[in-house]
């Protein structure tokens, strides 16, 4: 009875730390999609290829994965309409390769041994995809010289 109560409690331990690793991780996603929508929002509606609270979809488990390469892709031709538009000098399509790579990277964990490799790739491209997100978006919204 007892070994029940206590194998019971430390279920109950293990399911609070997970619920609270959890919402940590949501934290970052949240403001992730909020650079996101922000970068979609400072293209002009016809040069958006995608509405910007569609990047919301990515919270969905599983189909996330798919649709943040829809989310990438769509990203990056309206930001390069939007730079073309402006006349500013960008890429034709502004984070296209790093993005699918991050899309690609999550999709490698499933292999096993790659995937000690790929989690912390991700994370990295992740970083680094978010910020130059954030840098095209920043030039959109600086007023024109």
């Amino acid at each position: 009875m007892e070994q029940n109560v206590a194998a019971g409690g430390l279920m109950a331990l293990m399911g609070g730390i997970g619920l609270v690793f959890l919402l940590l991780m949501m934290v970052p996603a949240v403001f992730y999609l909020l650079t996101l929508q922000k970068a979609f929002t400072r293209c002009s509606p016809e040069n958006r290829a995608m509405q910007p609270g569609m990047v919301w979809l990515m919270l969905i488990p599983l189909f996330g994965l798919i649709w943040h390469f829809f989310v990438v892709l769509n990203l990056a031709k309206s930001l390069g309409a939007e730079f073309k538009k402006r006349n500013l000098a960008e890429e034709p399509e502004p984070g296209k390769t790093l993005g699918l790579v991050l899309c690609i990277l999550p999709l490698c964990s499933i292999i096993p041994i790659v995937n000690m490799i790929t989690g912390l790739a991700t994370l990295v491209v992740w970083i680094i995809y978010w910020v130059k997100i954030a840098g095209f978006s920043g030039k959109l919204a600086a007023p024109a010289a």
